[in-house]
């Protein structure tokens, strides 16, 4: 952490309310910037946007489903109105739905899921990042950072299909955004975690957790708040001149 390197900057955080976006929310909040927190639960978001309010931090919040266009132009203009025009946005909702702690093979997978995970995953990112960008472009200044994952760029058989299908796509989507967005200041980066200590990682079995630690160099599962120190990096004044790049955070693990 380094106070004060985001005073004076607008950020929104998607998927807020827990996880690896709670902690970039708090990580955010300690470097000096006013933090708008976006999530699916009403209730887990509220008590984390005042679990912040009452640290002294300029925060606010709203509920509201990533993979709905209508719902998200909804939220982003009620917190705009709240802390400001949002100037750094990441991307970070997620999804990845299990059955007795396993994915769906394709065979068994569901239309319906797909779709969701999907509508979540990579048109929640298209959805904030079309609502968000005209005010970048407009100052001339911005910062996406989208939540890819190691499965993006390799086979995981502890995700299904949709999983690793919306991660991969999401680093192509953030080189586009880098190569479209470029000229008018605004950089466009992505994140890629390993195995990370979240209540997502609970739904799957501990020996799938401990084959991965035996298999990362650092030999330990990552924490949100290390994913959270990579998110607050790439949009400081540290990272000016970085864009399209896509940042594993694994301790390692299938390293590219």
């Amino acid at each position: 952490m380094i106070a004060g390197r985001h005073r004076g900057r607008n950020v929104l955080v998607s998927g807020a309310a827990s996880g690896i976006g709670a902690a970039i929310a708090q990580r955010y909040c300690e470097e000096g910037a006013s933090v708008a927190l976006l999530d699916l639960n009403p209730q887990a978001v509220h008590a984390q946007g005042e679990r912040l309010r009452a640290q002294g931090f300029k925060v606010a919040w709203q509920a509201a489903d990533v993979g709905d266009f209508g719902q998200c132009h909804h939220a982003c203009s009620l917190l705009a109105e709240e802390i400001g025009t949002i100037d750094t946005l990441i991307n970070n909702a997620g999804i990845s739905p299990k059955h007795g702690g396993n994915p769906a093979p394709i065979w068994q997978m569901s239309p319906e899921e797909w779709q969701q995970v999907v509508a979540v995953n990579l048109n929640g990112a298209f959805n904030l990042t079309r609502l968000l960008t005209p005010a970048m472009v407009e100052q001339r200044f911005g910062r996406i950072i989208s939540m890819s994952s190691v499965a993006g760029s390799a086979y995981l058989s502890l995700v299904a299909a949709h999983y690793s299908a919306t991660k991969a796509a999401i680093i192509g989507f953030t080189r586009h955004l880098a190569g479209e967005l470029g000229a008018y200041g605004i950089t466009a980066n992505a994140l890629a975690p390993g195995r990370i200590e979240t209540p997502l990682l609970r739904t799957v079995a501990s020996a799938a957790n401990e084959a991965v630690i035996a298999d990362t160099p650092l030999n330990r599962l990552g924490q949100p708040w290390e994913v959270a120190d990579a998110a607050c990096y790439l949009s400081a004044p540290d990272s000016a001149f970085i864009t399209g790049q896509v940042l594993d955070v694994a301790g390692g693990w299938l390293m590219r």
